[in-house]
């Protein structure tokens, strides 16, 4: 195999691994979203919300890693160890990259508390999940802005399809803490 063919294999499995790893997280957001109000989803169990949610998180976690350590590889994306975790110092699209970064370090805390989450006690975790409601749109973000893909319509799509989903997520949660605020009629005539 040449090195041209395997820097390209790289660069392929780099892209495709990015943008299966935001769909999931894409997942992961909506359902934490939908379900914090403590509201069920219609059709669904609490408990198989949980089990998808956790899943998605593990599967968005793994493709995330895949992600990174083919693209740290390839001699194309230039990155070195220190442009992973310290966000703006690499020299492919900084800002975009930064952005990339950045959303990598809030799930690393996130992944590390939630190891720990025994610990920890679960005020301190929840305090360190809601990263994940930054890390989401910097994850967004670095996935318009970055890579050969940037300005491609399917990218788009599918990010508009994930933003699409979480604002939807976020309009459901808004009806059901709406709803549950409201007073029922028999209250309200009484």
């Amino acid at each position: 195999m040449s090195t041209g063919l395997s820097s390209e294999a790289l660069w392929y499995l780099g892209r495709g691994t990015g943008v299966v790893a935001l769909v999931l997280l894409t997942v992961t957001v909506g359902l934490g979203v939908a379900t914090g109000a403590g509201r069920p989803l219609p059709a669904l169990p609490r408990s198989a919300v949980v089990l998808v949610h956790r899943n998605a998180s593990l599967l968005a976690v793994s493709f995330l890693a895949v992600h990174v350590g083919s693209l740290l590889f390839d001699p194309y994306a230039q990155l070195r160890v220190v442009d992973l975790v310290l966000p703006f110092g690499g020299a492919y699209r900084p800002l975009w990259l930064g952005l990339g970064t950045a959303a990598l370090d809030l799930i690393l805390a996130i992944v590390v508390t939630s190891l720990a989450r025994h610990r920890l006690g679960l005020r301190a975790w929840r305090a360190v999940h809601w990263l994940t409601y930054a890390a989401w749109p910097l994850a967004v973000l670095h996935a318009v802005g970055t890579g050969s893909d940037a300005g491609s319509l399917w990218l788009r799509v599918v990010a508009a399809g994930c933003v699409l989903t979480v604002a939807m997520s976020l309009a459901w949660r808004h009806q059901q803490t709406t709803a549950a605020a409201r007073p029922a009629r028999s209250e309200v005539a009484a």
